[in-house]
C-alpha cells in the first residue's frame, strides 16, 4: 500500500511541476489577435499606412512556383518611424521591408511566440516597400483551395499595420 502511495504522490508532483512550467511559459505569450488589435490600433491609427492593404493573387498553380506582390507603405508623420517587427501569419509566406537605403528580410511566421526585432527606419513623409512572397506548394498536395494570409508590420510605438492577400491554390 505504501508503494502505491509513493507512486501516486510522485506522479502528482510531476504533473503539478509540468503544469507550472506550462503556465509560466504561457504567461508571457502574446494575446489573441483580437486583444492585440484592440491594444495596438488606437482609433487615430499609427503613422504607417498603405493605399492598398489587400491583394488577390487570383488562381495560383502550385506547379508555377512562388508568386510575389509589393505593398507600398507610407509614413504620414513629421518624424521617422521605426518598424520594429515584420512577420507573417503562415510559414508559406515571407516578407521583406525595402527602404531607401536597405533591404531587411525575408521574415516569416514567428516560431513559438518569438519575433525578431528588425529596426527598419522609414523617414518622415517617406515610403518603403513590403515585398510579399507566397509559396503555394509549401503545404503540399493538401494545400489546395482558397487561402487568406496576413503580413504584420509593427511600429516601435506598438501600432500595427496589416497587409492581407488571398489566392486560390490549384495543383
Amino acid at each position: 500500500m505504501a508503494k502505491y502511495k509513493n507512486t501516486i504522490y510522485t506522479t502528482l508532483a510531476i504533473v503539478l511541476f509540468l503544469g507550472g512550467l506550462i503556465w509560466l511559459a504561457n504567461s508571457g505569450a502574446p494575446k489573441s489577435d483580437q486583444q492585440q488589435t484592440e491594444l495596438t490600433n488606437p482609433a487615430d491609427g499609427g503613422a504607417l499606412s498603405a493605399a492598398e492593404t489587400s491583394y488577390d493573387f487570383g488562381t495560383v498553380p502550385m506547379s508555377k512556383g512562388k508568386v510575389t506582390h509589393i505593398f507600398k507603405v507610407t509614413n504620414s508623420s513629421a518624424g521617422p518611424v521605426i518598424v520594429s517587427k515584420l512577420y507573417t501569419s503562415c510559414m508559406c509566406t515571407e516578407a521583406s521591408l525595402i527602404t531607401e537605403d536597405k533591404r531587411l528580410g525575408p521574415f516569416g511566421m514567428p516560431g513559438h511566440g518569438f519575433v525578431p526585432s528588425i529596426k527598419g527606419e522609414i523617414r518622415a513623409s517617406g515610403s518603403a516597400d513590403v515585398e510579399v512572397v507566397f509559396d503555394p506548394a509549401a503545404h503540399g498536395p493538401a494545400g489546395v483551395g482558397r487561402i487568406d494570409r496576413v503580413v504584420y508590420l509593427e511600429e516601435k510605438s506598438g501600432n500595427k499595420l496589416e497587409l492581407q492577400f488571398t489566392a486560390m491554390v490549384t495543383p
